[in-house]
Formats: C-alpha cells, sequence, structure tokens
C-alpha cells in the first residue's frame, strides 16, 4: 500500500463509527434491534460485532504482528461470538462507543507505523499469510460489506 492509498484508507476507516451512527439516527429501540432481511445482523448487533471485531480481531492482529516473529492468528468467529454474547440485548450506544474507541486506538497505532514495520508477516486462521500492511485493507473490505448490508430501519 503506497502513503496516499494510506492515507484514504486509513480516513475511510475512520469514517465508520460517524456511518453507523447516522444510520441509526432516529430509530427506535425497537428498530435497532429488528434483524436485518435474511436474518442478518440487526443495527445494535453490528455495533457490538464491529466493537469486538477491533479489538479481539484488528487490534490483537495489529498488536502480534508488531510484538511476535511469525505469529499464528486466530480467526474471529463473529456469529458465534454475536450468540454467545447475546448482542440484541445490548445497547447500540455503548456498542457504537465501544467500536469507535476501538477503531480511534487501531488508527492511532497504524499512523504512528515506520514504512519497514508494514512488511511484518504472520499466518491468519483461514486466510494464510498476511502482512501488517494487508490489515487495512481487510478491515475496509470487512466495513464495506457492513456498508452494504445495513438492517431494516423503521
Amino acid at each position: 500500500m503506497t502513503p496516499p492509498d494510506l492515507d484514504e484508507t486509513l480516513a475511510s476507516l475512520e469514517g465508520m463509527p460517524r456511518h453507523l451512527q447516522a444510520v441509526a439516527a432516529g430509530l427506535s429501540e425497537e428498530a435497532l434491534r429488528r434483524p436485518g432481511t435474511g436474518g442478518a445482523f440487526s443495527l445494535v448487533e453490528h455495533a457490538w460485532h464491529l466493537a469486538d471485531l477491533e479489538r479481539e480481531g484488528y487490534g490483537e492482529r495489529i498488536r502480534r504482528l508488531l510484538t511476535e516473529e511469525d505469529p499464528l492468528l486466530p480467526d474471529f468467529d463473529g456469529d458465534r461470538v454475536a450468540r454467545e454474547r447475546c448482542y440484541r440485548s445490548k445497547s447500540f450506544h455503548e456498542g457504537l462507543a465501544a467500536f469507535a474507541s476501538a477503531r480511534a486506538e487501531n488508527l492511532s497505532w497504524l499512523r504512528s507505523l515506520a514504512p519497514e514495520v508494514w512488511e511484518r508477516r504472520g499466518r491468519q486462521e483461514g486466510v494464510g499469510p498476511v502482512r501488517l500492511g494487508d490489515i487495512p485493507r481487510m478491515m475496509l473490505t470487512h466495513d464495506t460489506s457492513h456498508r452494504a448490508s445495513p438492517p431494516v430501519g423503521d
């Protein structure tokens, strides 16, 4: 990823919490908990999924790629975690705040990295070899999938 591409990617990643907030604006509690089409995540589930993935997936991958040699990075099973943690019963606003905080922390780390560090490598379960430089692109692809599948509102 070249510096202009990286800057654009990080700027887009920075906007995801605001996007989620805009989608939720004016929705009732019922609408925030209503599943999306075909049983997709409700908006509250989106918020908590993004928060947990940001902390336990991307944040952990960034940390381990920076501190370990060739780490084996576990997959993050978002559907399983959502069921186990009963996301739909949680507060949308707390989930959004947790996501925004974790995203800001990860972006701060990524913006502080020296160019040579982006080549640090590991292996991710279900993906294969990954470089630290791949992580922002993976985050953006994931954000894009959530932007494309908003739940049904009021």
